[in-house]
């Protein structure tokens, strides 16, 4: 069966971490299954990528960001997820339309309903059956990112109280559509989070 299932969080949170340990458990189990990350997955994607994250010589508007975004994602969602899950593969996304309603809506403060409507037009009536949101104060993410060591990106250099506002912004979106929303203490062990996420997963994979 299909399945679409995607990681959301903030800066640090872990979700890449379970992400890639979801992907490797589905693969030990022998399920056809796929992992992707945003922005990226086709070579648009990846080019956008480094506009948005990386660019150093110029200047990217709120707006500017919400377009790009979903240009990438139109591009992933014709490209990868919709043959994929037409095949009957499960689909794992590293961040999708719920961090650009989080980081463009909430964080940057545009209008939510032109954010969901652009998001919308890119997904192409594709949604994901589960969102599991790696939850994590915005001081421990970022005191994470910083124990890396590795030269932040533009939106991991943006301001505390920006990342409060996305923190805030996917815990309201997770209040409000719960049955697609697995909310995850990211201050638990690795290993016991992995137990619940797969939990879930298997759960829905029985269905």
């Amino acid at each position: 069966m299909s399945l679409f299932i995607t990681f959301e969080g903030g800066e640090g949170s872990g979700k890449s971490v379970q992400s890639r340990a979801l992907y490797r458990h589905l693969m030990r189990s022998q399920k056809p299954v796929i992992l992707l990350h945003e922005p990226g997955g086709t070579r648009l994607g990846k080019s956008i990528s480094y506009w948005l994250k990386w660019s150093r010589k110029t200047g990217i508007s709120p707006l500017a960001e919400l377009l790009l975004f979903n240009a990438s994602r139109a591009n992933l969602v014709h490209e990868v997820i919709k043959p994929a899950l037409r095949d009957g593969k499960i689909v794992i996304c590293d961040r999708f339309a719920d961090s650009t309603i989080a980081y463009q809506g909430y964080g940057r403060g545009l209008d939510l309903d032109m954010v969901k409507s652009a998001c919308d037009i890119a997904m192409q009536d594709i949604r994901p059956d589960l969102t599991i949101l790696m939850d994590v104060p915005v001081t421990e993410g970022l005191a994470r990112k910083a124990r890396m060591k590795a030269e932040g990106d533009r939106f991991e250099k943006s301001e505390v109280a920006f990342h409060e506002r996305v923190h805030e912004g996917y815990l309201k979106m997770a209040k409000d559509e719960p049955e697609r929303w697995l909310v995850v203490d990211g201050l638990q062990s690795r290993e016991k989070i992995k137990n619940i996420i797969r939990q879930k997963v298997n759960r829905l994979l029985e269905k």
